[in-house]
């Protein structure tokens, strides 16, 4: 190996890794699942989706507590916790026997979403980088769209082939996969290598002698963030939009079914969603290093709209063209929440102020899947569901003219 190579890149691909299996299983690859529940079990699909709002509600609210938990036991510890439980999670699913046990389970998923995925990923990465943290970041979430366009097809073949049970059996193997990882190649922090994170240069002995960082961050505290109308505007995005995005994806494999689709179909319209978000990751994230960071935004969820449009005529005609839409629209999304905190707020406490919006976005997430499910049993029709979606995008465009860069120039 070259003495240039940088063991960051290896760190940042372990990190998309992590969230390849944790977020591709919990978020995109555990819906090929629901018509088998369903079928079994009898339930409704509101009383099914409300797993899901537990997952993402607790996951919210425990998120602030991931950054505290990585100080005291270190990432490379959290992570290998967060794929045993996966690994237990689903070998207890496969032996499932009534919604109480469900419930449970997905409760236990909401710790390994906090201990495995999105948060003490970025953390981890983090750590590695200063210089180009932004492409080793990138490089991390790419593991969330490609875990969505993987595993909804892997979980359909499985069920066909041995049974939705034995299937929840196979794919416990893949949290031991990412244990392998953790324990071979995962490190805390370039210290643990004898390194210093890529962009730092050390310090003279004098600047430590003087207590002087490494890094000064300038922008606005916490509280300073708070107290501003950018942050709520952003944070309501946030919400609305989340709502819109995990209710349509949870409920797109059941749509598809409904619309006499078969398995494999079905699957390929998550796979679809979640491949094209990856493409709006990078789309949007280039457009807005030409265009200004708002004016990309609204175009953003302008196309996220067009997509959930096409997607409330529930017309089988335009649902192909309302996933590749809304998918670009989603990604994008993702890629812009991420630089307009930064933007509107500086670097000084863009993790807490992430960090709030991500426990916001994962309520308003958890709701949408749930209600969606809900109003489906009211109407027996994706619908009016999907037209819900539709008018919060419309709110979370409103509340985009809010948002002002609050750090001064």
């Amino acid at each position: 190996m070259s003495a240039r190579f940088f063991y960051g890149w290896v760190i940042a691909l372990c990190a998309m890794t992590a969230l390849f299996i944790s977020n591709g299983m919990l978020i995109g690859g555990i819906n090929v699942f629901d018509e088998s529940l369903i079928k079994e079990f009898g339930w409704s699909r509101s009383s099914l989706k409300f797993r899901d709002l537990l997952t993402f509600a607790l996951a919210g609210l425990l998120g602030p507590l991931a950054g505290a938990m990585a100080d005291r036991f270190g990432v490379r510890r959290l992570m290998a916790f967060g794929a045993v439980l996966l690994m237990v999670g689903f070998l207890l699913y496969s032996r499932i026997q009534s919604i109480t046990h469900m419930y449970v389970l997905h409760c236990l998923f909401a710790l390994v979403l906090v201990s495995s995925g999105l948060i003490v990923a970025v953390m981890l990465v983090s750590h590695w980088f200063v210089e180009k943290r932004g492409t080793a970041i990138g490089i991390t979430l790419v593991g969330t769209s490609l875990g969505g366009i993987f595993f909804p097809q892997v979980g359909t073949w499985l069920i066909t082939n041995f049974g939705w049970r034995k299937a929840m059996m196979w794919e416990a193997v893949f949290p031991v996969i990412l244990l392998i990882v953790v324990a071979l190649l995962i490190r805390n922090s370039p210290k643990d290598r004898g390194m210093l994170p890529l962009g730092v240069e050390p310090q003279t002995a004098a600047d430590i002698a003087a207590g002087k960082p490494d890094i000064e961050l300038s922008g606005l505290s916490y509280g300073e963030a708070l107290k501003t109308g950018t942050f709520w505007a952003l944070a309501f995005a946030a919400m609305m939009t989340f709502y819109s995005i995990l209710g349509a994806q949870a409920h797109l494999f059941l749509h598809l079914r409904d619309l006499e689709f078969s398995p494999q179909v079905a699957s390929t319209g998550i796979s679809l969603l979640f491949g094209m978000a990856l493409f709006g990751k990078f789309g949007f994230g280039y457009l807005a290093d030409k265009i200004q960071h708002k004016k990309v935004f609204y175009g953003n969820l302008a196309v996220m709209l067009t997509g959930a449009i096409l997607l409330a005529t529930v017309k089988v005609e335009l649902f192909w063209i309302a996933v590749v839409l809304f998918g670009l629209g989603w990604g994008g999304l993702y890629t812009m929440l991420q630089l307009l905190t930064v933007e509107c707020f500086g670097l000084r406490a863009t993790g807490k102020i992430l960090g709030t919006i991500t426990v916001l976005d994962a309520i308003g997430g958890g709701l949408g899947i749930w209600l969606t499910g809900l109003l489906y049993d009211k109407t027996g029709s994706y619908q009016v569901p999907f037209t819900v979606l539709v008018v919060l995008i419309i709110l979370a465009m409103l509340a985009a003219t809010q948002v002002r860069k609050e750090v001064p120039e």
